[in-house]
This record gives structure tokens, C-alpha cells and sequence, in this order.
């Protein structure tokens, strides 16, 4: 879906206090890092975790989560392949907000679609790292406390994610975790390795 522009006759205002400048006091880069993967593949339960380390270690962060965000800024949305084009696209420009504020985001969503992934990373730049919770369906629906599964293999739920609604893995993502096999502390340890060679957080930040 192509986003055409409604709010015309609009100038961007640069601010006196840049990005480098909200950077340099925090002491870290803004970023965005973004997890993907199916319903019940851990990106939220990795997500939170990671942002504890990081907050341990003082940096600024915030968790979007897929769920929530949907209780506000993209309440109005459905499932439909178009809605989740808008979703992610309404995602991609807050997360591109705050990494510009010289926060940490850490976005946990489904994003099944690689186009619109790839059109965060692009709008992003390189302070994006595209994390893939790799976990096989049949996991994840032993995952699901809340029973969606279920009700998407009976038909009460409509466009579910892996059941009737597609999910294309990523192509490029920097970090490939499997959610069965490695435990939680070991995929933070993980996400944090990349973050620190990627220069999002100085190493000394790191050695604590």
C-alpha cells in the first residue's frame, strides 16, 4: 500500500538540540531494534528483557509492543493485508521519533511481511537491527495461553498469522534467534553482543 500524504503546506522545523547532542548525554546511539517472528515466538518476553539489562545499565529505552500499540495509536486497524501495511508504516515513523530522540526502541511485532520491514529499515537507516525469533509453529501454538491458535484453526478469528494470514521470514536479519533452543538469558546475551558491535552502547557501558 502506497501512503499518499494529506498534510500539506507543512515545514520541517529543525530543533536546536540534535541528535548527536540528546546522544551525547545519554551516553548511548539511538536505535531501533526490532523483533519479528510468529505469535508465541518470544519476541515480547526477549524484548522486555533485553530493555531490563539496558536499563541496569542506564540506558534510555522503551518497549513497543504489538498489543499495545494496538490500544491506541493504531486502535483503528484490523488485520487485513492493508492494515497491517499501515500499522508497521505508522510504527516505522514512531520508532523513527524516538531513535532520533536518542532512544533505545526495542518493537515487538508480528510484521509478518518483509516489505514492510524492509521499509522500516530504510526509513531507519543504520540504527536498525532486525532481530528473527525463529520458533516452529507447532511451539508456538503450545505457547498460547491466550488460545488464539485455536480459535484461528476453528475460523473465530480471522487473517491470523501462520494459520490464515502469511508470514515471510526476513532475508537479512542481523540476529537469527531460536526461541526452542536457546534460552532467554542466553538470547539477551545475544541481542547485546550485536548492539555493543554495532556501537549502539560504548563498551565500557558494556562491562559491568
Amino acid at each position: 500500500m502506497t501512503h499518499s500524504p494529506r498534510s500539506f503546506h507543512t515545514v520541517w522545523h529543525h530543533a536546536t538540540v540534535t541528535r548527536a547532542r540528546r546522544e551525547q548525554l545519554s551516553g548511548h546511539k539511538g536505535a531501533v531494534v526490532w523483533f519479528t517472528g510468529l505469535s508465541g515466538a518470544g519476541k515480547s518476553t526477549i524484548a522486555h528483557a533485553v530493555e531490563e539489562h539496558l536499563h541496569q545499565l542506564g540506558c534510555h529505552t522503551y518497549v513497543l509492543d504489538g498489543d499495545n500499540v494496538r490500544h491506541g495509536l493504531c486502535g483503528d486497524l484490523g488485520f487485513s493485508i492493508e492494515d497491517r501495511h499501515e500499522n508497521i508504516r505508522r510504527i516505522g515513523e514512531m520508532t523513527k521519533l524516538l531513535a532520533d530522540a536518542g532512544i533505545i526502541v526495542l518493537s515487538a511485532f508480528i510484521s509478518p511481511l518483509r516489505a514492510d520491514r524492509d521499509r522500516v529499515r530504510r526509513l531507519v537507516g543504520a540504527d536498525f537491527v532486525e532481530i528473527y525469533c525463529r520458533c516452529p509453529i507447532e511451539v508456538c501454538e503450545a505457547r498460547d495461553v491466550k488460545g488464539l491458535y485455536s480459535k484461528a484453526r476453528t475460523g473465530e478469528i480471522k487473517e491470523f498469522t501462520g494459520i490464515s494470514s502469511p508470514y515471510e521470514e526476513p532475508d537479512n536479519a542481523e540476529i537469527v534467534i531460536n526461541s526452542v533452543s536457546m534460552s532467554v538469558e542466553e538470547s539477551v546475551a545475544t541481542v547485546m553482543a550485536c548492539i555493543q558491535v554495532r556501537g549502539i552502547i560504548a563498551s565500557p557501558k558494556m562491562s559491568v
